[in-house]
């Protein structure tokens, strides 16, 4: 069974687990389905706001699909929520994406 397929299945016992959202999110983006990588990552954040990574690259896949004025807007929305939480991290590599795009 292929890492999709298995992911899939985990999903079914478990439609808010943010983990296999994010999974599948990285998995169709990997295989250049952007669109099906950002519908995952969308229920990803809306499972978990503070899941600051899924912004990132739900950003990224967004840019591969052209849409880069939407991309700043999702690393704007995860860079306030990474402030919110305090992920020093998440904040320096957001704020350095948006600004490679803005």
């Amino acid at each position: 069974m292929d890492r999709i397929a298995q992911l899939e299945k985990m999903l079914v016992a478990e439609p808010q687990d943010t983990f296999v959202l994010y999974s599948l999110g990285q998995e169709h983006a990997k295989a250049g389905r952007h669109e099906e990588a950002i519908g995952f990552y969308e229920r990803c954040i809306a499972a978990d706001p503070g899941e600051h990574y899924a912004y990132f690259h739900m950003a990224r896949s967004l840019e591969a699909e052209g849409e880069e004025a939407r991309a700043v807007e999702v690393l704007t929305a995860g860079l306030a929520r990474a402030r919110a939480d305090g992920n020093d991290k998440a904040i320096g590599e957001l704020d350095a994406y948006r600004s490679q795009l803005a």
